[in-house]
């Protein structure tokens, strides 16, 4: 098992389990994250947290798996990653990373994915493909925390810190208590109607992409789907 995968009361739980390598991301892994993404959506998750077991989130991409693999298997491991990822960002309910440790890599990729991270004070951010000689990570997180400061992570290697993190805006919440932090948080989008989360993050995520005029239609799309479904003011 590399992903273990638990579902209670509404909440659906992935946690990278490979915590013997730091969780380190392999083929096997990236598959486990598809079949939890989609094993969360069948349980009808309302809401769903991505963490991290043994002593850090996600160490990076498993580069001992990669020794004497041909170039199409190569090929093939990095499409399941952005298929991981995809999956986690696709899903409709809200979706919430909780980091502790490092994040490198595949783990800032992951993190990234989720709608918003909640950090520890000791967890740190780093994506150093290119210190590594490879390419990775260049695409979601400077739509994140800006093309410079993306560049800056990715040419030096450099950490960032969740305080620094949290300042560039990468992550939302930085807490000593991630338990007691999910806890809260899933106690609050429990008491929300799930239509109405589920618009918002839709057009949250499809609006940022278009212009002011674009994203305006993009809400008074919800809104209609909303009380056509008869789902205002809370009804469901």
């Amino acid at each position: 098992m590399t992903v273990a995968y638990s579902f209670a009361d509404g909440v659906s739980t992935l946690a990278l389990d490979r915590p013997e390598v730091r969780n380190a991301l392999n083929f096997e892994m990236c598959e486990a994250l598809l079949a939890a993404a989609k094993n969360a959506t069948d349980d009808d998750a309302r809401v769903v947290l991505v963490r991290g077991n043994g002593p850090v989130f996600c160490g990076g991409a498993d580069l001992k798996e990669r020794q004497g693999k041909s170039e199409q298997w190569i090929r093939e491991r990095r499409l399941k990653a952005f298929a991981a990822y995809e999956a986690l960002e696709a899903l409709p309910m809200p979706c919430i990373a909780l980091v502790h440790g490092a994040a490198i890599g595949s783990g800032v990729e992951i993190a990234g994915a989720c709608d918003f991270i909640v950090a520890t004070p000791d967890a740190s951010f780093r994506t150093p493909e290119a210190q590594r000689g490879t390419v990775g990570a260049t695409q979601r997180l400077p739509r994140i925390l800006g093309k410079r400061l993306a560049k800056d992570l990715m040419f030096t290697g450099r950490a960032l810190t969740a305080e620094e993190a949290r300042e560039a805006g990468f992550v939302s919440r930085v807490t000593s208590d991630l338990d007691a932090a999910a806890r809260e948080i899933a106690a609050a989008i429990l008491k929300a109607p799930p239509p109405a989360l589920r618009l918002a993050k839709r057009a949250i995520d499809r609006g940022i992409e278009r212009d002011p005029q674009g994203a305006k239609q993009v809400e008074l799309a919800a809104i209609e789907e909303q009380l056509a479904a008869g789902q205002w003011m809370g009804k469901t």
